[in-house]
């Protein structure tokens, strides 16, 4: 693995973003390998906390979760306190028990619009997983089954429209490719002083 430990250090290093918190998105394409990423990093953190977009998504709302992220999780961090959120049961098609997030020094937050327009100016750090949008969807499709196809159908269609509206790419403060040791963190199309310390010049 790439030195997680060094990026993380990087990462621990930046200002708060959302009261205590330096929070991070992790972004990219359905199927990129997200999920896998923010959990090796967050236990480079220390296990830092990570929430998952699936999490506030619905079958009706699989893009429009905004005012719900920003309710249950936003706010509440950005003042300091626990953020407290229903899980959507993908399966039983309704909203689970509520779980709480403390504040915590970082907290990553993964999943496809992460990087949203909405969610920007809560952020200490955007991350971009690099990937070829069919290549990714490909990917999707074969880790969930044939079971699952017509709900891939549908939100191709709703994440190629999300990305034409709203793109989170342009934004990103480094870009993770995934190489045979791990990952390479890249400087992302985003020239600030936040991306020269997620990235060094040895690495862009």
């Amino acid at each position: 693995m790439n030195d997680l430990a060094d990026h993380a250090r990087r990462l621990l290093s930046l200002a708060p973003s959302c009261g205590p918190v330096r929070l991070i998105a992790v972004d990219g394409h359905a199927g990129s390998g997200k999920s896998t990423f923010a959990g090796r990093l967050a236990t480079a953190l220390g296990d830092a906390p990570v929430l998952h977009l699936d999490d506030l998504a619905t079958h009706e709302e699989l893009f429009a979760w905004t005012n719900r992220l920003r309710a249950q999780v936003l706010d509440p961090l950005s003042q300091g306190e626990p953020a407290r959120y229903a899980p959507y049961d993908w399966t039983a098609r309704r909203f689970g028990p509520p779980r709480t997030l403390d504040p915590a020094p970082v907290m990553l937050i993964e999943g496809v619009g992460a990087g949203r327009a909405a969610t920007r100016p809560f952020l200490a750090g955007l991350l971009w997983i690099e990937g070829d949008s069919e290549a990714s969807w490909e990917r999707g499709r074969h880790r969930d089954g044939p079971g699952l196809s017509d709900f891939w159908d549908s939100w191709t269609v709703a994440e190629r429209r999300h990305f034409a509206e709203d793109p989170s790419l342009p934004f990103a403060d480094a870009v993770i490719r995934r190489v045979p040791t791990g990952y390479a963190w890249l400087e992302g199309p985003r020239p600030t002083a936040v991306a020269s310390r997620i990235v060094t010049d040895s690495e862009a």
